[in-house]
């Protein structure tokens, strides 16, 4: 991994001397074959050229000629990256060549380019079975993936921007794009990612280098491309967790081994020279980590996944490249909600007063409704898993989530320009069914609903290089919408349901006699409620981005976007179900919404002779208060708005190996708005302003690659979940006499000014050709400059006012110290088949420090301790690459910190998981 600079949405690399200034091909060294990835397919004229001159100086230095240039970080990969690959003497420096950043049709050296990103290559990740965005950013700089299996719940920060800040509503501060196509979406970056080239974060606000806009950063994936070089090639691991402790192995076996990961590719030409193909194959299906005490059968954490992609390479002229991409992602039955594991709730408030626990689970799983079923439950079965590191619930089902979809890039080169026209589609499905987190027949089919479909059309223009101004300018379409439960969930209602939801009062008023129980169950047994949403976004933008040659070694990058943002969200909030109780619904209307069925005292007497006024009364005010607001169809605030973003970058290469360089950034994030409990609440346009000056470094003869930056960040109205104050339920509460009665829901809204400093450093060794050692590092200071009006933590639910200042307290999510360091060692065997075979070891520690995993209240039970997780693999197998077989441990420590935690329970994160990998060359 490298710290390098981004130019353009499309990154790769070149080998020194592979592209001139002018963007003409030049000679460059023979390389392995085996050992350098395929080439970018947009760049197919250039490839050509390159081959054909490879194949001229192999022949005459009488070696094997390369099938490909090494674009996309190959330099690294063939001889910092891949230790004991290149061409280096064993103990004479392993001098990095120059890696390059590519914009469509032209390639730049990457410390000319005036803005810092961190890279990792899909060959460095493949051996450590990083597969999913939480492992692949563990080896990048100062970017984070929050996850807790849930692809809803996806998040990624970028220096402390963006933890858990999108909705279907939102746009993502951190924007995902894979292959020139934007993801609007996180989700659609949740499954796994292999047979990757690169991946590449960029910090600061992005877009006026093309695709979409985003005002913290970017991660740039590049897939492996379709080459006319014949190959086939595949990856197999088998394994399992080694979860500690007291577990379920008596009755789910939770302990054995029997996770497969397969990843399998086969390509090459169908017609010499005019359509080549590619296609990947990845399937990984194996037990979780923590077991269900209800249900054997169930595994929570486990995976159970199988994607395919296919390309084709068309290039019918020398002008003219055309590479379609299909793709599919399916989990089958994945258990990844309800992960929590319980612990006992305080019994003071933050503040020292007394927790009567009112509402509290001790309380009610108290009652005779559920002790005189399955006594002291909550101590033995509800606490801790039960002691087994396990859940215990009935009604959970596993979430369901697929994808596809495709992409067209088409580039033709006009002499010395090229016009590329990038179209996309992707298509993303979610269904969760959830539990309330008892074996008690309480909730049914909770959860979210979506269904998310995005269309994207860029047209891109790239100038000639080589004078004293470059440019690329283009125009970029998106327009998406999703349907389904997703600001408000979906919830249904069971047997059980009244016992647990009536407050003390109602409790004890319905449960005095057998009328009065059967009240309290049919109250909501069998009630549905299926909100309903409807949110599309639009936006038109023109960008164009210039670089000002002025001399040799001064050049100022200039770019400008305009952006044109529409968002429109209608959705409402119905019963669709009214069950068993519909008798008890109000008569009068909710919000505008009339229910059905709804009785007076004296006809709710007929149906429960035996109830008496005071049980209806309390049987009504239950129903009532899990009823919530309704209403029918709501279009919230829409916004419309045209935003700037724009980027002044001056750069100065003090010599050849060391370039200085400084940014001013400016990015705006759309505003939108949801409907709460029937009232829109909109949040404005997020608008982020960021400095930064850097240092780009080849050290020692070229060994060491270096980069270093310090930056500022301004952030006006930050968007982010928050809680808000619920008015009809505290109400409703206060009647019933729960205590406290002040309750919350979760909407959009915004902190009035965030600033983000600190410095980061990334680098990358070789001090020879068997050792690759990499390194990444910040410091980063992201605070609430001014938020007034944060939500209560759980801590404070006593307290009368609803809201808490937290201006300078620090951001969830955003640790203030985090680094990475690993290391690729390989060695030939030379006692072995004469050198032919090698010993390797790999191996990526990624730290963080503290940081709250609360973003609606910054609890002070929230903080996640410090922490390492360090990954392994350790093996022997072929030089040329044609079979390997290593041991494979992920957080080799067993590091136990848990991905979230509150004041009454916590998400554990996955142990120690150990496998074997086998990989070869068909």
């Amino acid at each position: 991994m490298t710290g390098l600079a981004l130019l353009s949405p499309a990154l790769s690399h070149a080998a020194d001397g592979a592209a001139a200034d002018n963007g003409q091909p030049s000679a460059a060294p023979a390389a392995d074959a085996t050992t350098v990835p395929e080439l970018q397919a947009e760049v197919a004229k250039l490839k050509k050229a390159l081959e054909q001159s490879q194949r001229e100086l192999a022949e005459q230095q009488g070696k094997q000629p390369a099938a490909e240039t090494a674009p996309a970080a190959a330099a690294d990969t063939a001889q910092a990256g891949e230790p004991g690959r290149g061409d280096a003497a064993p103990n004479q420096p392993a001098q990095l060549t120059q890696i390059t950043v590519q914009a469509p049709n032209r390639l730049k050296a990457v410390k000319d380019v005036p803005q810092s990103i961190s890279l990792v290559t899909g060959d460095q990740l493949a051996a450590q079975d990083a597969e999913d965005l939480p492992a692949i950013t563990k080896r990048l700089a100062n970017v984070t993936t929050f996850s807790t299996g849930n692809s809803r719940e996806y998040s990624i920060a970028i220096r402390g921007l963006g933890y858990e800040s999108n909705t279907e509503s939102q746009d993502p501060s951190v924007l995902v794009t894979v292959d020139d196509v934007p993801y609007a979406y996180n989700p659609l970056a949740s499954f796994d990612l292999v047979d990757l080239d690169t991946v590449a974060v960029a910090h600061g606000p992005q877009g006026t280098q093309g695709g979409k806009n985003a005002d913290a950063g970017g991660i740039y994936i590049t897939t492996k491309r379709p080459s006319f070089t014949p190959e086939a090639h595949y990856e197999i691991a088998y394994g399992g967790y080694t979860v500690g402790g007291p577990s379920l192995n008596t009755q789910g076996d939770l302990n054995s081994w029997d996770r497969i990961i397969g990843n399998a590719v086969v390509g090459g030409p169908v017609i010499n020279d005019l359509l080549a193909w590619r296609g990947t194959v990845s399937i990984d299906r194996g037990n979780g980590y923590i077991g269900n005490i209800y249900n054997a059968s169930q595994s929570y954490g486990n995976t159970d996944r199988i994607q395919g992609r296919v390309q084709f390479l068309l290039t019918p002229t020398p002008n003219l490249t055309a590479r379609i991409k299909l793709d599919f992602k399916t989990s089958g039955a994945e258990y990844s909600n309800d992960m929590t594991i319980y612990t006992p709730t305080p019994t003071q408030y933050g503040n020292g007063a007394h927790n009567p626990l009112s509402s509290d689970a001790s309380t009610r799983l108290a009652r005779s409704w559920f002790s005189n079923a399955y006594p002291n439950y909550y101590t033995q079965n509800y606490l801790y898993g039960g002691g087994l590191n396990a859940v215990d619930v009935d009604n959970q089902q596993p979430l369901i989530t697929r994808s596809h979809g495709g992409t067209v890039n088409l580039v033709y080169s006009l002499g010395d320009y090229s016009l590329s026209s990038i179209s996309g589609y992707q298509q993303y499905y979610f269904y969760a069914s959830n539990d309330e987190g008892t074996r008690f027949d309480i909730t049914r089919a909770s959860g979210g609903d979506v269904d998310y479909h995005q269309f994207t059309q860029e047209f891109r223009l790239n100038s000639p290089v080589g004078g004293f101004l470059d440019y690329q300018t283009g125009l970029f379409l998106l327009s998406n919408s999703t349907q389904g439960a997703t600001n408000v969930s979906k919830n249904g209602w069971g047997a059980d349901a009244g016992a647990w939801f009536a407050s003390a009062s109602q409790y004890s008023t319905l449960d005095a006699s057998s009328a009065g129980q059967v009240l309290m169950s049919n109250a909501l047994n069998n009630l549905r409620k299926d909100p309903y949403e409807d949110a599309e976004k639009r936006q038109e933008a023109f960008y164009a981005q210039a670089h000002l040659h002025f001399t040799p070694a001064f050049t100022v990058t200039e770019g400008l976007r305009l952006t044109y943002e529409q968002r429109r969200t209608w959705d409402n909030s119905l019963i669709t179900d009214q069950g068993d109780g519909a008798i008890l619904n109000p008569t009068t209307p909710i919000n505008g919404v009339q229910l059905p069925g709804g009785g007076t005292t004296a006809q709710i007497q007929q149906q429960y002779p035996d109830a008496t006024a005071a049980q209806i009364a309390a049987a009504q005010a239950l129903r009532k208060s899990q009823i919530g607001v309704l209403w029918n169809n709501l279009t919230a605030q829409p916004f419309y708005k045209l935003q700037p973003t724009w980027l002044l970058s001056p750069s100065y290469k003090i010599n050849d190996d060391l370039t200085g360089y400084g940014s001013w950034q400016h990015g705006e994030k759309a505003g939108f708005a949801l409907n709460t409990n029937g009232v829109s609440q909109s949040a404005g346009a997020e608008i982020s302003t960021a400095y930064e000056l850097g240092l780009k470094s080849l050290l020692f003869n070229k060994t060491l690659t270096l980069n270093g930056d310090i930056f500022y960040n301004n952030l006006k109205n930050y968007q982010q979940a928050v809680d808000v104050f619920d008015p009809y339920t505290t109400a409703l509460n206060a009647a019933a006499g729960v205590n406290p009665p002040t309750a919350y829901v979760s909407t959009t809204g915004s902190a009035a000014k965030v600033h983000v400093k600190g410095l980061e450093v990334d680098g990358l060794y070789t001090p020879n050709a068997y050792v690759s050692l990499h390194f990444s590092g910040a410091y980063n200071d992201a605070i609430y400059y001014n938020f007034e009006n944060m939500g209560q933590p759980l801590e404070n639910g006593n307290l009368k006012t609803p809201y808490r200042d937290v201006s300078g307290h620090r951001l969830p999510g955003a640790a203030r110290y985090t680094f990475n360091v690993g290391a690729d060692l390989r060695h030939p065997l030379y006692f072995v088949d004469n050198g032919n075979d090698e010993a390797f070891l790999t191996f990526n520690t990624a730290y963080t420090s503290r940081y709250n995993s609360d973003n609606t209240g910054l609890s002070s039970y929230a903080w996640i301790h410090p922490h390492a997780i360090t990954d392994l693999s350790v093996g022997v197998g072929r030089v040329d690459r044609n079979f390997d077989i290593s041991l494979l441990v992920k957080n080799i420590f067993d590091n136990t910190s848990p991905i979230a935690q509150t004041w009454d329970n916590y998400t554990p994160a996955a142990p120690r998981w150990i496998g074997v990998q086998f990989s070869g060359k068909l």
